[in-house]
């Protein structure tokens, strides 16, 4: 068998690294935060302050007491809608400006999304 055919395909990300985004489903919902990171292979993101889980660390040169840490975890991209530049919540669609190069825009707004 062929690799390319047992590679699974991956929906279009619609969040991007350092967007500002709102929880819209579970623990965490209505929280805001911005993106620290995106895993596109397993369509999740680490927002900034949201899903926050405790891990217990052994000691070492970073923490020498070891202890336990509270960090972010993966939140699933589903559940995070991004916050446009008037502050609202809004799903985003993709269009070209003048210049022909492809751009994120507000579906409320129609305004153009800058990060």
């Amino acid at each position: 068998m062929e690799n390319n055919i047992l590679e699974k395909k991956h929906r279009k990300v619609h969040i991007k690294k350092g967007d500002t985004v709102k929880v819209i489903a579970g623990d965490s919902k209505g929280k805001q935060g911005r993106v620290l990171s995106v895993l596109i292979s397993k369509e999740k993101a680490f927002v900034e302050g949201v899903n926050m889980i405790s891990k217990h660390t052994k000691p070492n040169a970073q923490n020498p007491n070891g202890g336990i840490v509270k960090k972010e975890a993966a939140i699933n991209l589903s559940n995070l809608m991004v916050i446009d530049n008037a502050g609202n919540a809004t799903r985003i669609g993709r269009k070209l400006d003048s210049n022909n190069k492809l751009v994120r825009y507000s579906k409320k707004t129609g305004e153009i999304i800058k990060k």
